[in-house]
This record gives structure tokens, sequence and C-alpha cells, in this order.
């Protein structure tokens, strides 16, 4: 079959965060966006904002409008949403059936290739904010990508569209391509919150603010040589009490941590851990000094049910507790 040579009529179910805004760079690229599926404020407001004047429909009402149908609802709910669809007859013979999961491959989309689709999976290596500012961000942005050799054409042209860059990721290790993403940049989140908490509880509460260095001020500037650092040197980046065998500064660091904020000290134990197996192995700690270290570590008291971690608040997160004494 060609590959259309003008721009496609779209569909795309699920307004999220990456649904809207790839459907917007999309219509931006001269596409047609003719309907999206949205059930939540939240994305109604985002559909409004991202693509004005496009109506929000049923999910089968968008599948049957559209030369190009983009899935772009959760994991979990994808296989349940791809069968109803081609139960229903809402995807058709010829039609392109893109998603966007990181996990999923081109498995999940076997009902719709059943029935005569055009299946690809498509996923953006990028966090989304759901808003103006995620277009820019496109450019230069990898997708990960799986399809068959005769969608192989419209999947690079697609990703040109969308002003990425393609990489081909087979169909068995899509899993373990997620996971990699997943863990660098989700749980990097999750470590820089962590970090943020614990330099707002060092901070002099005597200070009247008029200009105090925010958590966020502080770690910027060092977070951003360290990432540019790793990326560019890998191990080689690595500094700190670890990589000088520091043993008695990870030491007060666990005592601190565990007087002040325990909910931390899981994943500091944990990835301090992961730095010292890394270390050693490239020689830069010896033996000796690497399993005073491991000692230490092996010793430090990490909660694990979150009964032990202390009161949370509002939102679920632990609670602020009371500054350690230790200086």
């Amino acid at each position: 079959m060609t590959q259309p040579s003008t721009g496609l009529r779209v569909g795309a179910i699920g307004a999220g965060r990456v649904g809207a805004t790839l459907s917007a760079a999309l219509g931006r690229a001269g596409h047609e966006i003719v309907a999206v599926a949205g059930e939540s404020d939240a994305s109604r407001r985002r559909s409004a904002a991202l693509l004005p004047g496009v109506p929000l429909a049923k999910p089968s009402d968008v599948a049957r409008s559209c030369d190009l149908l983009l899935l772009t609802v959760p994991d979990d709910m994808l296989p349940n949403v791809v069968a109803m669809l081609s139960a229903s007859g809402a995807i058709r013979e010829g039609q392109y059936v893109v998603h966007t999961s990181g996990r999923h491959g081109l498995a999940v989309l076997e009902p719709a290739a059943a029935v005569g689709a055009r299946v690809i999976a498509l996923h953006p290596a990028m966090t989304f904010t759901g808003t103006e500012v995620d277009l820019p961000r496109l450019a230069g942005c990898v997708f990960g990508v799986t399809a068959g050799d005769a969608e192989r054409e419209l999947t690079e042209r697609l990703v040109a569209d969308l002003g990425g860059r393609t990489m081909w990721v087979p169909e068995d290790r899509r899993t373990l391509y997620h996971a990699g993403l997943a863990h660098g940049a989700n749980h990097l989140v999750t470590l820089v919150t962590q970090a943020m908490e614990l330099l707002s509880q060092a901070m002099d509460v005597t200070s009247d603010g008029s200009d105090a260095v925010s958590p966020a001020d502080t770690l910027r500037p060092l977070l951003t040589a360290a990432l540019d650092n790793a990326l560019a040197q890998g191990d080689s980046a690595l500094t700190g009490p670890i990589v000088r065998g520091d043993v008695e500064t990870v030491r007060a660091h666990l005592a601190d941590i565990a007087a002040t904020a325990p909910h931390t000290l899981p994943s500091y134990v944990a990835m301090a851990r992961a730095t010292l197996e890394r270390v050693v192995l490239d020689g830069r700690v010896l033996p000796i000094r690497a399993a005073k270290l491991a000692s230490v570590l092996d010793a430090a008291e990490v909660p694990t049910p979150l009964d032990q971690q202390g009161p949370l608040d509002h939102q679920g997160a632990p609670a602020a507790r009371p500054r350690s004494s230790r200086r």
C-alpha cells in the first residue's frame, strides 16, 4: 500500500498530557485532528487549550472518524480499549492504529491487526505537562518505535512530523526499554524531591527569609552538572563519599537521615549500595574499604512498612519531622 502523501485525518483516544500534546504537534505539522476522546475535566481543559475547535467524542466515534487512530490511554487500559474497538467494528481495514505506550509493542494491537488495521507502537521518551511548553520540547525527542516493514515509512514520517528522532525497539525489548526510561526519569523525580526535603530540614530557620536560597536553587546547578557529566562520562562522573571511601561521612548521613527523614533512608541505602558496587568493580574503592562501607549500610535500620514511616500529611506524603540535633 502506498503511504499517503498528504496530511492524515487523526483521532486521539485519551486527551491526557501525551495525547493532547502529540495531537497538537501533528496538527501543526499539517495533519487534521478530527476528534478526541477524554472524559475528565482536566482532559477537557487540556483539549480546549491545545486543540481548540477539535470536538470531543465517544471513543468509538473517534475511531470511525479518522485515518490514523492515536491511542494514548494508560498501559493497563490499552488491551481492553483495543479489543472493544476492534470487536465493535470501530477499527477498520487499512486504518493506522498507533499507541504511545512504552511498555507495549505490537502484540497488544493484535485485535486491530486481525481486522486489517496497520499497527504501530510509538513512544516518546519525554515527560509531559500537557501544556504549550511541551511542544518545543519535542524537537529532537527520541521516539521508541516498533512497526512492521510495511509501516516503517509512515512511522518515520510521523516521528519527523513530531520533530523527533527514531529509535527502533524490537518487540521483545519493549519492557526493558521502558524500564530504563522509568528508572531514569520517574525515579529521578523521587530522588530530587527527597533531596529537597533533606535540604529544607537543613536550612537555618532563624533567617528572616529575605535572601533565602531555596532547596531547588541549591540543587539546580549541582544536579544539572551531575546529569550532564553522567550522560557524557557514565560512571566516571561519580563523586562524593562513596567514591572517596569516606566511611564516617556515610555513617553520619545515615544517622541524620534516620532521625530527620526516615522515609528517605531506604532509597539512600539502596542507591549507596548500587554506587558502591559500581566503584568497586572499576577499582576506585579497594575491597577493604568497600567492606567497611557495606557494613555501615547493612547496619542501617531501614523502615519498610508504611506504618513505620511516621505520620503522613493530607496528600499521603511523609509529614515533616523535627530537625535532627546532630551537626
